[in-house]
């Protein structure tokens, strides 16, 4: 029994400590969740995982925006060369590959909470932050050089 003073330790939620081993040194295979409807399966989570889940994806669709309207910006705004156009295209790209990332995150991540499941890992934390900051680079690097 434990000391009346001691707090009690709270036990991590299931869906937070990993996939059940079926035997040992294996663990159930994790299915992938329908990209348009997570909601197939599993049981409804507690609201506020929901909605954090929620505002990471709007979080995800205003970079989108935001990337896509740098592009067009660039494109509408400046003299047409051929550097610039390319980099208006690949910004409206990425604002695009982005806003798909973001719907293909938000229902895996939902599917995760309502299945208990680990939540997925972040794949596209590792390339945006460094195609953003090159793209930053080359624009910079387009406003210093003079125009034709």
């Amino acid at each position: 029994m434990p000391h009346p003073t001691e707090q009690p330790t709270e036990q991590p939620a299931e869906h937070l400590t990993g996939p059940r081993p079926t035997e040992p040194g294996r663990t159930e295979p994790v299915a992938r969740p329908p990209l348009f409807d997570p909601y197939r399966e599993g049981e409804e989570p507690d609201p506020r995982f929901t909605l954090a889940n929620e505002r990471t994806f709007l979080a995800w669709q205003r970079t989108a925006l935001a990337l896509t309207a740098g592009g067009i910006g660039i494109a509408a705004l400046t003299t047409h060369t051929p550097a610039r156009q390319a980099l208006a295209t690949v910004l409206v790209l990425l604002g695009i590959a982005t806003a798909v990332t973001a719907l293909r995150r938000w229902s895996a991540t939902e599917h995760a909470l309502r299945v208990r499941r680990p939540l997925p890992r972040l794949r596209a934390g590792r390339f945006l932050p460094f195609a953003i900051a090159g793209l930053a680079l080359l624009a910079t690097a387009l406003l210093i050089l003079p125009g034709p």
